[in-house]
């Protein structure tokens, strides 16, 4: 019972008292926020890149191939100062918005490489298909190959967003109370490390278990229309 009791003590301390809770709520909002504009920012400097990659042009494959190589190569801790620190330091930008952006071009060399794999599962004949229509090579890409490409790669792409979602922990490197930064917080000033980490944890963990029953349902959805 004391062991109980204690916990129960430590759990007021921590979340209760002075309000320490609202800490956690508005760190949740942060970590959505960057997450979700991220994810849709990666997703189009994703599809770009790939397109790069899988261009016949020289100049667009050198760019595409360098900008790959060089977010792959480094940390994302890294990038994220260099965007924040460097890159928009004279812009009047809402902090979350500069860390969304700098996430976001770091999952795009990740997400590019997902969807040139995609793009490049589908058959052949589906393009030779699109061509036989009267469709150009644009018309049969954007209609034809991406449709389907997309479909193949959901999931690849659902677990880059979950990723991505975790990734998000370093925000407090520049200034944004995220989930991570509350707890630490919160660890600050209660002298207490278990409860406010678990906290986090826990937190964490449900997000994530949302999102992926969440993804899993979509992924359901455009699977029906397969044959097995």
């Amino acid at each position: 019972m004391d062991g109980f009791a204690q916990f129960q003590d430590t759990f007021y301390k921590c979340f209760i008292k002075d309000d320490r809770y609202t800490l956690m709520l508005d760190g949740i909002g942060v970590t959505i926020r960057v997450a979700l504009l991220a994810a849709v920012l990666g997703i189009i400097i994703g599809f770009l890149i790939a397109l790069c990659n899988l261009s016949k042009k020289k100049f667009l494959n050198i760019i595409g191939k360098v900008y790959t190589d060089i977010i792959r190569g480094t940390p994302s801790v890294t990038q994220l100062m260099i965007v924040y620190f460097v890159v928009f330091a004279s812009v009047h930008l809402d902090k979350w918005i500069i860390a969304a952006i700098a996430f976001s071009i770091n999952s795009g060399a990740y997400v590019s490489e997902i969807i040139r794999a995609g793009i490049l599962s589908v058959d052949k004949g589906q393009t030779e298909a699109g061509r036989s229509l009267g469709l150009n090579a644009k018309q049969t890409m954007m209609s034809i190959v991406v449709p389907q490409a997309m479909k193949n790669i959901f999931p690849a792409l659902g677990n880059e967003f979950i990723t991505l979602v975790k990734e998000t922990a370093i925000v407090g490197y520049v200034g944004l109370v995220d989930i991570q930064k509350a707890g630490d917080f919160i660890k600050s000033a209660t002298y207490e490390a278990f409860m406010p980490l678990i906290g986090t944890a826990v937190i964490y963990f449900v997000l994530i278990k949302l999102l992926t029953l969440g993804l899993a349902k979509i992924e359901a959805g455009l699977r029906k229309s397969d044959v097995r």
